[in-house]
This record gives structure tokens, sequence and C-alpha cells, in this order.
């Protein structure tokens, strides 16, 4: 080995990340030491690392796995253009938890009563229905809260509707305020301290995904009518200055704030489900935290303005609170922010799939579910197998390959889980 090969192990060992760049591409920065990557998600990654409009570098976090549209775990900066597949169609999804004054000595002994009240509150799951029949995940008559709520919402829609109509007739209005379906819950915790914790997982629901949709489908036939060739359809972008990329920007920046306002509603609904179980007055808002990982931001880096696309990331700017949730049965974590410049200020949504859904219910059965969520209240059916923790990576090995990224602030346990 020679004398500069030595030296650049020797700078590799030392870093925090490992880096992968091919010749089309800007480099690529990953926080995953010490846990897998499939090759399906670096060759994702090394194709949106060609687009001439990448700034500087991507990063990439520990709980990474391959995703429509892009990798999941990707910070993706650009200059001059969005790709709206990497911001995805689940816009603004994120992550809501807030810190009551309660303690574990407070909760029931059976917790069974308080999963029922909060499934009663909270719309949740999907109902395929055809013709009249009303979907259980969605609001028959939405409440005068939720219609507040929309009130604040519906005069940027109207703009947004007036040039794409066929995103009036989404779900929308009747979604507000529901937790929707997949990986999405609301979960009662315990931190280290025994302290009470009510956390949910949602984002902007079919308005939303009907949003990116549309938008997604917009680059491609901009991208056909000015015969743009693309290493992936799925990196159709939309050029910042044109029309299409400002009616994104409105209509992404109001999706955002959709999901923003929807898991505000479900944690006051959990607040309540809370209270109607446990009669002690209890203080809901001692420390809360709201932050998107499905989304795109204008931020300053570098002494630049630039697009920040965070798809399955969450923002760590120095101090700023951000949460990183396990799977049903696994630990969770409040974080803070350690500002760190080379990851864009970003870390981890979470633990990163290692088994599609199709795999995990081919390869674990109700009694595998059942061990692995000992403890946590929540359903153990097959319906809900492929969010089993075997599917995911180790939280624990997740968390350590990113921190100089993030501190730890409060380590949480389910002991309800409520899934979509």
């Amino acid at each position: 080995m020679s004398v500069i090969e030595q030296i650049e192990k020797q700078a590799a060992n030392e870093r925090a990340y490992n880096i992968i760049q091919d010749a089309k591409g800007v480099p690529i920065k990953m926080w995953t030491k010490g846990v897998p990557v499939d090759e399906k998600s670096q060759d994702q990654l090394l194709r949106t690392a060609q687009m001439p409009f990448i700034y500087k570098w991507m990063a990439v976090m520990p709980d990474v796995h391959f995703g429509l549209g892009a990798t999941i775990g990707s910070v993706i900066p650009t200059k001059g253009a969005i790709i709206p597949a990497a911001v995805g169609v689940d816009i603004g999804c994120g992550m809501m938890a807030t810190r009551t004054s309660l303690t574990a000595s407070d909760l029931p002994d059976n917790l069974h009563a308080l999963r029922t009240e909060l499934e009663r509150l909270i719309p949740h799951g999907m109902t395929k229905t055809r013709g009249s029949g009303r979907d259980k995940g969605s609001w028959n008559k939405p409440s005068e809260r939720v219609d507040a709520a929309w009130a604040e919402l519906v005069a940027d829609f109207e703009l947004i509707c007036a040039k794409h109509p066929r995103l009036k007739n989404t779900n929308n209005r009747t979604q507000l305020g529901t937790l929707g379906t997949g990986n999405h819950f609301v979960e009662i915790c315990l931190d280290e301290y025994q302290q009470v914790w009510i956390m949910l997982h949602s984002g902007s629901r079919g308005v939303g995904n009907a949003i990116g949709t549309h938008f997604i489908d917009l680059a491609r036939k901009d991208m056909q009518k000015h015969f743009i060739n693309l290493p992936d359809k799925d990196l159709a972008y939309l050029v910042e200055g044109t029309e299409h990329f400002d009616d994104y920007w409105f209509a992404v920046g109001w999706a955002q704030r959709f999901a923003l306002k929807n898991r505000e509603l479900m944690m006051e609904a959990a607040i309540q489900a809370l209270g109607t179980i446990v009669k002690k007055p209890f203080n809901a808002k001692l420390e809360a935290v709201n932050c998107h990982h499905n989304y795109v931001n204008k931020e300053e880096h570098f002494g630049e303005e630039v697009l920040i696309t965070r798809k399955g990331a969450v923002r760590a700017r120095l101090g700023e609170y951000g949460i990183i949730p396990g799977s049903m049965g696994a630990k969770s974590f409040i974080v803070k922010g350690k500002g760190n410049q080379e990851s864009f200020c970003s870390c981890s949504h979470g633990a990163g799939r290692v088994l599609s859904r199709t795999v995990a219910k081919k390869q674990f059965t109700v009694a595998d579910q059942i061990a692995q969520t000992q403890g946590v209240e929540c359903r153990k059916d097959e319906a809900v197998i492929d969010e089993i923790p075997s599917a995911y990576k180790p939280i624990e090995d997740v968390m350590k390959a990113q921190s100089d990224l993030v501190e730890v602030v409060y380590t949480l346990n389910q002991v309800v889980c409520v899934k979509g």
C-alpha cells in the first residue's frame, strides 16, 4: 500500500461517514457505518447524484433504503431545480411528540381502553369502498375544530385548484386530522424518567398524494417536451422560474402546512383520549416537537441559498429538536441537532427497512409479531406483520452511525400503539 493510499484509508476511518461516487456524479456522503446498505439503494443514489443541479454533494442517513422516486434517507441539495418525485407523494410526512406531566404510575394497568379511545377519536386505516360507502379513515362529518383548521387552509387550496382543477375532488377537508395507513401511528410512550409522552406519525394524506402525483406527471411531460434524457424517469425536474416550478412551490408549501395542522389536530384528539382514561388533571404540553421528514425547503448552506429536499430525513440544526422513531416495540428517540454542515444539518427519520412489506409478511408470523411487541398494547394480527421490528434495521445501530449529527435527549419506549 502506497503512502497516499495509507493516508486516504486513515482519513476514511476517522470520518463519521463513507463516500461513494462515480465518474458522472457528485460525491455522496453516507452516515452508514455499521448499518447495511443494499446495492439497489446505492445504484439509485448514484443516478440521482448525476443531476447537474445538485449542490456540492448529497448526504445519506443511516436508515437509507430504496424508495419510490428517490432513496429513503437521502438529503438532496439543489440549485435552480426541484425533483418532485424526490419530495414524493407523502408531502410533509413527519412526526409530532409531546411530553405530559403524567408518569407511568398514573396510567391504568390495562391499557386496552386507552388504545380503544385513541382509535375511536382518531380516524385511521382505510376502507376501500365503491359508490357511497364511507372510508373509515376519513371523517363522515368533520368537527368544528377540523373545520376551523380547514378554514385557515381553504383559500390557498382554492388558488391551487383554480390552476390545477384536477386537485379539487381529492380527499382534503375530510382527511384533516386523520392518521392514514402503512407505518403511520399514534403512540403512548414512557421515557427513561417514566414520564408519559404522546407521539404520532402522519403527513398530508390524500390531498398531498394527489399534489405530488400531479406535479411528478407535469415534470415528466416537461422533460418530454424539451427532449431531456434522464438516468431515471423519476428524476424529472421543474426548473426555477418556470410556471410549473412556481405552482409546485406554492402547492408543496401548502401541503406541508396541511401536514403540520393534521398532526396538531390528531395530537389534540390523543390528549383528549388520554384525559378520558386518566382522570387525574395533567399538563399535556410540557415539551412539544413537530417536524417534517418528507419535504423541500429553502435554506442557507455554505453561504448560499439552496433548495434542500429531505426524503426520509429530519432537519437537525444546532440545538433543534427532532424525532427518530423505532418500529412497533422498538425504542424511539427525541434528539437535539448538532448542526453538522456536512449532512446539511440532517439526521435519520427512523430505523429504515431491511425487508419490504411483501417479504416481511411472507417471512414472519403473527406469533413472531406478538413476541416482538411484548409489553405493547397494539394490534397483533396479520394486517400489521409488515411493521414488525425485524423488518427494520436495529435502531441502536442507526443511532450510533449518526452520533455526530444528533445527541439523544430522551429515549422512549412504546406502551400503546395505534396503527393505520
